[in-house]
């Protein structure tokens, strides 16, 4: 026998001892709690929607699924500790796809997001909104961006940050409309919100949530257009940016539930599975429709696939616009 036969044959009767090991620890699993590593802080809609699903989970699963929330970095440092951890199935993360498809393209990551990350299930989208303060003299989206052709650089666009969805959003407004508007990036979605409720500039993109709502109700802040695949029933006569004539602009903060790569194919399945069960049901279709935020689901193919399309469509939108994190 030669020694690559006996290697080939070594590592044969290895993977025969390590297959069925794997498929009896997928099919008992789970047999200890699950942590879900959330990439917010506690409090904000992605938490909330994260421990709805949690309980669910832990009702279907038979076994606790603890909220562990690690904010920063825009999700990245949250989905890093997903990355690092065993691959057993039990460690989670609750994360948008920006850490996968927009954070890879500005600088170097903790993590491999091809390599060190499984997708399991889309869980929602969120919409963004374009909001005029008491600033904004356009009465809608067209008359904006006559305002921005008539005068260069006077309109003012802020966004929760440099490279954030909102800022690729309105580079692909730039862009296709040929307007000089300025960029005003924030380090975060607090103080953006006070100042424009000050009217310290005219424009402002945000992802759609309670708090945003009763601002809008009061006067405070004019939607302009929104970034969905269609209207949103709590604003029926605002218009999508694909309506307005900006299909490319029309993005969605797409949410979902990712582990280690590596973890058995038999737990992500598993998982899948119940993580669709679950947005089925009614009040967690309650609880995201009442945020506006809108329940996907579907399969973790389905899922990749999506993470990869945006990602590519992020790269491209980056090198056309110069943009960098600095």
């Amino acid at each position: 026998m030669t020694d690559s036969l006996r290697r080939g044959l070594l590592a044969a009767a290895v993977l025969a001892a390590t297959v069925p090991a794997l498929s009896v620890a997928a099919e008992a699993w789970p047999t200890k709690p699950i942590r879900m590593v959330v990439s917010y802080p506690a409090g904000g809609v992605s938490d909330n929607v994260a421990r709805a699903l949690g309980d669910k989970l832990s009702a279907q699963l038979g076994q606790t699924v603890v909220i562990e929330n690690k904010a920063g970095a825009g999700g990245a440092i949250g989905l890093d500790q997903v990355a690092k951890s065993p691959a057993d199935g039990y460690t989670l993360g609750f994360s948008s796809i920006s850490p996968l498809a927009l954070s890879p393209h500005l600088g170097k990551m903790a993590f491999d997001p091809l390599k060190d990350i499984a997708p399991v299930a889309s869980v929602m989208y969120s919409p963004i909104l374009i909001l005029g303060t008491k600033a904004n003299k356009a009465a809608n989206f067209a008359a904006l961006m006559e305002q921005s052709r008539k005068d260069p650089g006077v309109v003012r666009w802020a966004t929760a940050g440099l490279a954030s969805l909102g800022h690729i959003v309105l580079e692909q407004v730039r862009h296709q409309a040929k307007v000089d508007i300025t960029h005003v990036p924030y380090k975060g979605g607090g103080q953006q919100m006070n100042d424009g409720l000050g009217g310290q500039y005219e424009i402002l993109s945000t992802n759609a949530s309670p708090t945003v709502m009763p601002h809008i109700k009061s006067g405070s802040l004019t939607p302009l257009a929104v970034g969905a695949p269609k209207r949103l029933d709590s604003l029926p006569k605002v218009p999508t940016l694909a309506e307005l004539g900006y299909p490319a602009a029309n993005s969605t903060s797409l949410f979902g539930i990712f582990a280690p790569a590596g973890t058995p194919k038999a737990v992500l399945d598993r998982l899948n599975a119940e993580i669709n069960k679950a947005l089925a049901e009614p009040d967690i279709q309650q609880r995201l429709k009442a945020s506006d935020n809108v329940p996907t689901g579907g399969t973790a193919a389905a899922f990749a696939k999506q993470i990869a399309a945006e990602s590519v469509e992020n790269a491209k939108i980056i090198k056309a616009a110069s943009i960098t994190l600095q």
